[in-house]
């Protein structure tokens, strides 16, 4: 099974207009539930006022004196209140303060219009220049949320030494998610045997995160919460975090009011009040001797982590590790920092950290070939890792690693050396549409960083249906990206049976264990492989017991299944992770094997600018990638097509626009992303390098189609455009034509 491009388990339904979304399930008795918000970006909540002139004895009407348990969501660092209590700070313009219910969704917006919040004012921080500069002091004493450094050799010995020594800051904005399906959830609160237990479903990314917190607040026994993630759609990181606090509200509304009750947000409330990639500042300095070799570089990554560290720590740490890029350096120093700003936090999405760091790397070394006098893929070739090489934290390369090659079939496909002589003339005589060609190459790691997978000590299994088919256990949730599917090849090859006798169960607390988040490029890797080793103890606790032949039909397997069950009445496998031997990472210091492996790719670009209106189109873009063992091409191919679309938005269009520390533009109307008419097609190819942390040698794929496609696009609009200062994404008309400007300043 591994290696075909399998039919997605969930597809028929979804055609079929069958699958129920948190929107669609119906349950008797059903409450809709309402947040208000705070409107300032920091501030004392001095009262709440409650409109005498309204009728609020139907309302449920939740406040943060209610709150049973702690008043914090369970996260990295448990700094975030679920609602705002009178006397508390306000930290951010869409904070949560009172949650309402009722039955009619248009009275239940009368009451919100009903509340008024009075907030003293204070002092605001709006962006991480402000942040650093420490003039107003919002978060511990220094405005850090985190702080990261990794240290190898001496930069400091080399920059006097150095040929050439060049310098940049490059900056990327906010990107919204923008998920098909908004956040929601779906609370029940029920008292049994004078004990209150809750279930909540909901668009959750992480069941086992959401149903931390909700132990948390209500301070109940682990066993009274049952978490279950209905499928989703979409989520790109943007369900990691967030689903705790919108879980917590729903479920206080429910316990208070005795109803279910189902919070879904509209898309300007999701856009404005929830997470976003985190805005972010590199400053690169980096020493060559006078062949073009690189000897030092130093890296200053900063992050705007908004008002509550939710989940800078980890994208900081990402962003971090990947600020050095592909390339050998003996001498490297990175200083990375998440600091606090008066907006609402951004969090997780696809990448988290690399599409920042990497985008300043991979531009800066197109703008060092300029100043070196190389060609850009000449300076790369003289400087990527190689099989041997250690990176910025002492990792040594141990796999079999080819980036040159890399770089090659990417090239070829383009037909980039063509392409970049016939613009270059073309040019010279068509100003009015200038046309470029551009390339990045990058990384992203595997799994958590470190010791992380260690810690969450994932858990996955099977089990034995009355049928004679076997269900896949496993916490991972489908969001769109056919985990579904891959789990169930996943199992179906190591038991040795057709993909029809594999289930996947729902992501349920109650059911299954916890094989940690859906997140950082590990479900297919991480969770993958444990679902190979469970299957296969399965498969061979059969063989022993005597009920199935070494080779066997898909009947036989039903058969013995059946046996096992009526042997022993239930019959599960489970595998557990353990850190590979050969994996040292040392937390304090940030040394050593920062990811069990690495997936690599090479991205190129075409594009055109019009020269009135400054708009970039993408004619063509070629992505290369070795992922490992592809499980399913069909479903591989489609994940790196989407996140080059997000990429090219990224880089090109979706400028998330703050005002006072609220997102100014939280609509689709203002808010631009690509559509399929903006995007060209976008041509994919898989080298498969396979490595044994993965079933079948397969490594992570989600992240990586996030990391390059901005560089890529950026360079590009370097070539057709010359020496512009092309240092900020996105970079839409309005800001290119700024450089422009700029430029033509400088030479007037």
């Amino acid at each position: 099974m591994i290696g075909s491009s399998a039919t997605r388990k969930e597809g028929r339904d979804k055609v079929l207009g069958r699958t129920e979304y948190t929107g669609d399930l119906r349950v008797p008795g059903l409450w809709l539930g309402a947040t208000v918000r705070t409107t300032v970006p920091r501030g004392i909540l001095r009262a709440i006022h409650f409109d005498p002139g309204f009728d609020w004895s139907d309302l449920c009407i939740v406040t943060a004196a209610d709150i049973p348990g702690q008043n914090r969501v369970a996260s990295i660092v448990p700094d975030q209140p679920f609602l705002v209590g009178i006397g508390e700070e306000v930290a951010h313009p869409e904070q949560p303060v009172v949650l309402l219910a009722h039955p009619d969704r248009f009275r239940l917006e009368q009451a919100r219009r009903a509340v008024r919040l009075e907030v003293e004012p204070l002092p605001a921080v709006l962006d991480l220049e402000a942040s650093l500069a420490g003039t107003t002091i919002i978060y511990g004493t220094d405005n850090l949320l985190k702080e990261l450094r990794i240290t190898k050799g001496d930069p400091a010995s080399i920059w006097d030494k150095a040929s050439t020594v060049i310098e940049g800051e490059y900056r990327t904005g906010a990107q919204e998610q923008l998920y098909l399906e908004t956040q929601a959830a779906l609370a029940e609160a029920q008292v049994e045997d004078g004990t209150l237990r809750l279930d909540v479903r909901g668009s959750f990314q992480c069941p086992y995160y959401v149903h931390g917190a909700l132990v948390g607040l209500f301070g109940l026994p682990r066993e009274r919460v049952r978490v279950a993630a209905v499928e989703m759609g979409g989520a790109f990181g943007g369900k990691e975090d967030y689903p705790s606090l919108i879980a917590g509200h729903a479920a206080l509304l429910a316990w208070k009011s005795g109803h279910p009750v189902r919070i879904v947000y509209d898309r300007e409330e999701d856009m404005a009040a929830t997470t976003k990639r985190h805005p972010s500042r590199t400053r690169l300095r980096t020493a060559f001797d006078a062949e073009g070799h690189l000897l030092a570089l130093e890296a200053d990554f900063v992050l705007d982590g908004g008002a509550f560290a939710t989940m800078s720590p980890v994208v900081l740490s990402r962003g971090t590790l990947h600020a050095a890029g592909v390339y050998r350096c003996p001498h490297v120093s990175i200083h990375g920092r998440a600091v606090a700003t008066n907006t609402p936090p951004p969090g997780a999405f696809r990448g988290f950290g690399a599409p920042q760091s990497l985008f300043a790397i991979e531009r800066h070394m197109d703008v060092c070939a300029r100043e070196l006098g190389l060609d850009a893929v000449e300076l790369r070739r003289r400087n990527v890792l190689r099989t041997g090489d250690t990176m910025a934290t002492g990792q040594v390369i141990r796999e079999d690693l080819d980036l040159p090659g890399l770089m090659d079939r990417t090239l070829a496909l383009i037909d980039f050396e063509a392409r970049r002589t016939r613009n270059d003339g073309e040019n010279a005589y068509e100003p009015e549409i200038r046309r470029g060609v551009g390339l990045s190459l990058f990384m992203h790691g595997c799994g958590f960083t470190g010791s992380g997978e260690a810690k969450l000590a994932s858990v996955a299994g099977l089990e034995a249906l009355a049928d004679g088919r076997v269900a896949v256990l496993a916490a991972s949730t489908e969001m769109g990206q056919g985990k579904h599917t891959v789990f169930a090849q996943v199992a179906a090859e190591a038991l040795g049976v057709p993909m029809d006798l594999v289930e996947v169960a729902p992501s349920d607390t109650a059911r299954v264990p916890d094989s940690g988040p859906t997140v950082a490029s590990r479900s297919t890797m991480v969770v993958g492989k444990l679902i190979q080793d469970a299957a296969r103890s399965f498969r061979q606790g059969l063989v022993q017991e005597g009920l199935l032949p070494a080779q066997h039909t898909p009947e036989q397997f039903q058969e013995a299944v059946r046996g096992m069950q009526a042997r022993h009445g239930s019959y599960r496998s489970y595998a557990q992770y353990h850190t590979p031997p050969q994996q040292v990472w040392n937390d304090t210091t940030y040394q050593g094997d920062a990811y069990p492996t690495y997936s690599w790719a090479c991205y190129a670009a075409e594009v055109a600018v019009d020269t009135t209106t400054w708009e970039v189109s993408v004619e063509d873009f070629v992505a290369v990638q070795d992922v490992g063992r592809v499980i399913n091409p069909i479903l591989a191919t489609g994940q790196v097509q989407g996140g080059v679309a997000q990429g090219i938005g990224y880089a090109l269009w979706e400028e998330v626009q703050m005002r006072e520390g609220r997102m100014a533009n939280a609509t689709m109307t203002n808010y631009i992303i690509p559509t399929a008419v903006d995007l060209p097609e976008i041509r994919v190819a898989f080298v498969e390098t396979p490595h044994p942390a993965g079933p079948g040698g397969a490594k992570g794929l989600g992240e990586l189609p996030m990391d390059g496609p901005a560089p890529a696009l950026i360079n590009a609009i370097a070539h057709a455009l010359g020496p512009v200062q092309l240092d900020e994404l996105p970079m839409t008309p309005e800001r290119l034509l700024s450089r422009i400007e700029a430029l033509e300043a400088r030479h007037d």
